[in-house]
């Protein structure tokens, strides 16, 4: 195989991480053993999977010298086992492959994501509640955590505008090919003659930015309390616990009200305002080497209509791989692992063609 020298290098790392993670030394440094466990982590995956590949070559191999036998039952169970084994090597050797891809420095990180109606008025405002909804119930199927931190809901019970932590287990790696422009086709329940309309939404799916990465000079920015109120007049609050975060250099700002103390509506916001300027650092970053972002259809640009939702017909599109599924009650209950995953497989075949070209 053509990595298998790389695979057998990965391999002796394992071993040798595992190795220390039994070392009294590394034990007792909660630090250390910390830092090998992740490292060690990182590399099962594709040790597991080498070692699955080794052993269908093993049977291959020992498949092939018992094509010589004179017996001729074991002749045939020979034949048998290679004709299994062929197609079984050569689809874990595909998924060795893609294992050893670079992999995506944010896909381990928490998420910001961002939902505004569009065009569409009110109905617009309502599926981007519903659309917060469904991404809110595939969380609750991957087991991620999900914190508002602030929202503008319509008089019609949609949501004008919402924006959510979501942390959990690679949220990045799941999420972000969700960023672009939604858009929903259906009759809307005003609509008197029963003709379909057409709306739209944005959604945005920044990865989350520690201190580390993004440091704000506390001279930047400025802050403002005030009361936060519910819809309605209800959950009025007497105490000055919405926060506003204003950053002077780039003019972004950030409020949280959810929360009833000002200290964790700080605290939200301010990872709200590190994702945005992360992601204006990451921008930079991405045109500076624009090649793989041209080449990555739907690789975050917000003006880009990515999918639509079609009511009538329970389907939904994504236009950047050309698929359709007609299973669209599904997919608003949060069943979006077919999406994730076709699109993930895309463009990791499409990384696979450009590794591929640069050989």
């Amino acid at each position: 195989m053509q990595f298998s020298q790389r695979l057998d290098d990965i391999e002796a790392r394992f071993e040798a991480l595992t190795r220390q993670m039994a070392d009294p030394a590394v034990i007792g440094d909660s630090d250390t053993y910390r830092k090998t466990a992740k490292a060690r982590s990182e590399l099962e995956e594709i040790v597991n999977k080498y070692r699955e590949y080794k052993q269908a070559k093993h049977n291959y191999d020992e498949g092939q010298q018992m094509l010589q036998d004179p017996d001729p039952d074991l002749r045939q169970m020979a034949a048998d086992e290679v004709n299994r084994q062929g197609p079984e090597l050569a689809r874990i050797e595909e998924e060795l492959k893609v294992l050893l891809l670079p992999k995506d420095p944010l896909d381990e990180k928490n998420v910001v994501i961002e939902i505004r109606a569009g065009t569409g008025g009110d109905e617009a405002t309502l599926f981007a509640a519903e659309i917060f909804r469904m991404y809110s119930r595939y969380a609750e199927t991957q087991r991620w955590r999900v914190e508002v931190t602030s929202i503008s809901e319509s008089p019609v019970g949609g949501i004008k505008e919402v924006i959510a932590l979501v942390s959990g287990d690679k949220v990045y790696s799941r999420m972000k090919y969700e960023s672009g422009v939604h858009r929903v086709q259906r009759v809307p329940q005003t609509e008197q003659q029963g003709r379909v309309h057409t709306s739209a939404i944005t959604v945005a799916v920044l990865p989350e930015a520690d201190e580390v990465e993004i440091k704000i000079d506390p001279k930047d920015i400025r802050i403002d309390t005030f009361c936060s109120s519910g819809p309605g007049g209800q959950s009025v609050n007497t105490t000055y616990s919405a926060v506003r975060i204003t950053h002077l250099p780039t003019g972004l700002i950030v409020s949280c009200q959810d929360e009833k103390s000002q200290i964790k509506n700080r605290a939200k916001a301010d990872r709200v305002l590190r994702s945005r300027l992360y992601e204006i650092e990451l921008d930079k970053q991405r045109q500076a080497v624009g090649a793989e972002r041209r080449s990555m259809v739907g690789s975050g640009d917000r003006s880009e209509k990515i999918r639509t939702y079609n009511f009538p017909q329970n389907r939904v599109s994504d236009h950047r791989i050309g698929l359709t599924l007609h299973q669209l009650d599904l997919v608003m209950e949060g069943r979006l692992d077919p999406l994730i995953s076709a699109l993930t497989n895309y463009y990791q075949a499409e990384k696979l063609k450009d590794q591929g070209e640069a050989a």
